[in-house]
C-alpha cells in the first residue's frame, strides 16, 4: 500500500517527531569495548541463557529489537483494513527506525569482537509469535495497541539496562540514544490509541518517590514479559548484572 502523499496537522507533527528521533541513531558510533561471556544453549530445555556483562545486555536488547521489528512486520505486510494512511506513515516510520537499531547492534557486535558470529546466528534464531489475544493485528486498534505494549515495554526495559553497563563511557550513550527515540515511538503510539495518554500512570507514576518518573523493568523482569511471546524458547539471563 502507497504511502500517504498528504497528512493530517496531527499526524504530519508526529511524524516530524519521529523523524527527528530516527536521526539520533541512524548515525550510530562503532563502539570499542572487550568482549564477555557469549550467549550460551540452555542445557535441558529449548532455550538460551545470555552471556554476563556487557555482551549479556546487549543481546537482550537486540532481542527487544528483533521482537519489535517482527511485529511491525507482521502488521505492516497485510495491513488492516481501517488503519488510515497516516496510521500507516507513521507505523513504516517506527519499523524503520527499529530495524535500525537492531541492525546497528549487529555492527556493533561484529566490529568490537562482542558476540561472536555463532552467538549472533543464535539470537537471530529465536522466533517471536504474536498471539492474537494480546496483538489483534487485524484492526486499527489491535496494531497500535500492540505497538504500545511493545515499545512500552522497550523503554522501560532499556531505562534499566543503561545503568548496568560497565563500558558507560561506550555503551551508555548507545542505550540512551535508543531510549529516546522508543520514548517518542511509545508517546506516539499512545496518543494515537487515546489521544493525550502519551504520559499515563501506567507508564509514568503520578504519585510516590517516582512520581514524574518513566517505570522500569530488570532485565529480569523484562524477560519474564518476553517470554510470553518466543515460539518454545526460554530465554534466561542468569548471568546478566543486576546491580
Amino acid at each position: 500500500m502507497p504511502e500517504a502523499s498528504s497528512l493530517s496537522t496531527a499526524a504530519l507533527s508526529r511524524r516530524t517527531f519521529l523523524g527527528s528521533a530516527g536521526v539520533l541513531t541512524a548515525t550510530a558510533m562503532l563502539l570499542t569495548a572487550c568482549g564477555d561471556d557469549p550467549v550460551k544453549p540452555a542445557t535441558g530445555t529449548p532455550g538460551l541463557e545470555l552471556g554476563s556483562g556487557d555482551a549479556g545486555l546487549l543481546s537482550y536488547v537486540f532481542l527487544l529489537k528483533r521482537f519489535a521489528t517482527g511485529f511491525y512486520q507482521a502488521a505492516l505486510t497485510t495491513p488492516a483494513a481501517d488503519l488510515t494512511a497516516a496510521d500507516l506513515a507513521i507505523l513504516r516510520d517506527v519499523n524503520r527506525h527499529e530495524i535500525i537499531h537492531r541492525e546497528m547492534l549487529v555492527q556493533v557486535f561484529q566490529k568490537n569482537s562482542l558476540v561472536d558470529a555463532p552467538t549472533i546466528g543464535l539470537l537471530q534464531g529465536v522466533a517471536f509469535t504474536y498471539p492474537t489475544a494480546t496483538f489483534t493485528i487485524t484492526t486499527r486498534q489491535g496494531v497500535l495497541a500492540g505497538a504500545r505494549l511493545i515499545e512500552d515495554l522497550s523503554v522501560a526495559a532499556l531505562a534499566g539496562t543503561a545503568k548496568l553497563v560497565t563500558s558507560s563511557v561506550v555503551y551508555f550513550p548507545l542505550l540512551m540514544k535508543m531510549l529516546a527515540v522508543d520514548s517518542r515511538h511509545a508517546a506516539t503510539m499512545r496518543d494515537l490509541v487515546q489521544p493525550g495518554s502519551f504520559a499515563g500512570p501506567d507508564a509514568v507514576a503520578s504519585t510516590g518517590s517516582q512520581a514524574g518518573l518513566n517505570q522500569i523493568l530488570t532485565p529480569a523482569a523484562a524477560l519474564t514479559e518476553l517470554n510470553k511471546y518466543t515460539n518454545g524458547v526460554i530465554l534466561t539471563g542468569n548471568s546478566l548484572p543486576t546491580t
